[in-house]
């Protein structure tokens, strides 16, 4: 793993190395082999006539013609025994309370800083740093309500962190969805894989919002708030407001009048306790970040700071998921709760550190290059898979802003069984579970599995041709 070009074998997470069928996978087996191709091939056009007619689609950054389209879902899906979940969620449940006592550090007694942990620069000279957080105390200390860890699997199996996701993570709905639609079509083998559910996540999600609402609100008023129908995550927004039995607004639906949030009804103004927001932090308050955001709510800062209402992912959580910090997230666990990480980062290279960017700049062509405040697989060179003009051409935006980009062994990530042209074959995978934090640190078991569907990809995003499985935890 320290080396860029040392060759790792993907692991098989459905065969052994003998080629024998993993137990956990034993059922699904059984039962996919017993399927004809045209039983397959029907099911799959199902799926996708029926994500249709629900209209789970997203759009694409850049595309001027603001296409919809519809993301692949992939039958077959990925199988993990309990124990190894049991493993994970211990992880991830330790990461997200160490970096959300980081962000309360950060924004008070600079504590890890003043130990020489972190380097100064890296927190107050970081973008995402918003100095208007200073001194806020938030609801129970919480910060990231609502966190997506991206998770992948390499070597011999072992699972290993690949990035942080703690502002305005998204990707749940197809999660949920995605469940439904096993069950729908394979309702027999769902039954005898003995799956845990996550059909309750947005109960725990409604809970998690109330317990963190203003004191004193005794039936609080959750809301979610969009950034309207036109961006590309619009149906995940209407999907969990209408199954939290919550009102989806958007900024005009909302206003601040004696230092309190109203929401505008049909009979009069509704007290709003909770936003659970899905706008990027410059775009919430016109008064505070951008003066032509057309998004947000003026005055809304203020009321926060006052602690008059709740906002869940905090403002100012974008510094504790920036790729550059995620270096350091090993160190803030033991730093905050006295442990060794359950969970590994991948080995990152800081393009900002001379002889960092040395070593990346010689090795390019073997490694993931990304930038630190990119997302979607936008603003990254997958070295193996690009030509070598386009790693010179790469190479010279990173000389250009060395402490703008972060670089990562080419992981060979782990394969599962996935549903193809050619019928059955192994594609790479991540996982992003859902880690929800109120005055309990929970999850749901499984999380949102992505798939590269052209063979030998790495590159699982839906915006980059990816697609996506249900993910079948069994119990223990």
């Amino acid at each position: 793993m320290d080396k860029a070009s040392s060759p790792v074998v993907a692991f098989d997470e459905m065969l052994d190395q003998e080629g024998k069928v993993r137990s956990h996978y034993e059922v699904f087996n059984a039962w996919l082999a017993n399927q004809s191709a045209e039983s397959m091939l029907t099911r799959r056009l199902d799926a996708d006539l029926n994500f249709r007619r629900v209209g789970i689609t997203f759009s694409v950054a850049g595309d001027q013609a603001g296409t919809e389209r519809l993301i692949p879902f992939d039958l077959i899906p990925r199988v993990m025994p309990a124990d190894e979940w049991l493993r994970l969620d211990a992880g991830l449940k330790q990461r997200v309370r160490a970096l959300n006592m980081f962000l309360h550090d950060i924004y008070h007694d600079h504590n890890i800083v003043r130990a020489g942990k972190i380097p100064p620069k890296q927190v107050f000279m970081n973008a995402q740093y918003r100095p208007e957080m200073q001194d806020v105390d938030v609801a129970e200390g919480i910060y990231s309500h609502v966190a997506g860890i991206d998770i992948v699997r390499a070597g011999a199996g072992e699972f290993y962190v690949l990035e942080d996701n703690l502002r305005v993570p998204s990707g749940v709905s197809y999660m949920l969805e995605n469940r439904k639609m096993s069950m729908r079509l394979m309702p027999e083998v769902f039954a005898r894989a003995k799956v845990e559910p996550v059909a309750h996540y947005p109960d725990l999600l409604l809970d998690n919002l109330r317990e963190v609402a203003p004191r004193g609100s005794d039936d609080p008023t959750v809301v979610v708030l969009t950034p309207g129908m036109y961006n590309s995550a619009y149906f995940e927004h209407a999907f969990l407001a209408q199954q939290m039995g919550v009102e989806l607004v958007e900024g005009q639906d909302l206003f601040v009048e004696r230092n309190t949030v109203f929401m505008r009804t049909t009979r009069g103004p509704k007290r709003v306790d909770v936003i659970y927001r899905r706008v990027d932090d410059d775009f919430m308050d016109p008064l505070s970040f951008r003066g032509d955001s057309a998004l947000g709510v003026p005055g809304l800062l203020s009321v926060y700071r006052a602690g008059r209402v709740a906002l869940a992912n905090a403002i100012g959580t974008g510094i504790a998921d920036d790729k550059s910090t995620y270096l350091y997230v090993p160190d803030m666990i033991r730093f905050y709760l006295d442990e060794e990480p359950i969970l590994s980062n991948v080995p990152t290279w800081q393009c900002g550190k001379p002889d960092e960017l040395s070593y990346v700049l010689a090795n390019m062509h073997d490694l993931v290059v990304k930038e630190v405040h990119g997302a979607g697989g936008y603003g990254m060179l997958v070295g193996p898979s690009s030509t070598q003009a386009q790693v010179e051409s790469f190479k010279l935006r990173v000389r250009a802003n060395p402490s703008n980009y972060i670089a990562q062994p080419t992981l060979a990530l782990s394969t599962v069984p996935t549903y193809v042209e050619s019928g059955v074959a192994p594609r790479h995978v991540d996982l992003r579970p859902y880690v929800l934090c109120g005055k309990e640190i929970r999850t749901v078991p499984g999380g949102l599995c992505r798939v590269a569907l052209k063979e030998g990809s790495l590159v699982v995003n839906s915006s980059q041709g990816g697609g996506t499985k249900d993910t079948w935890v069994l119990e223990a």
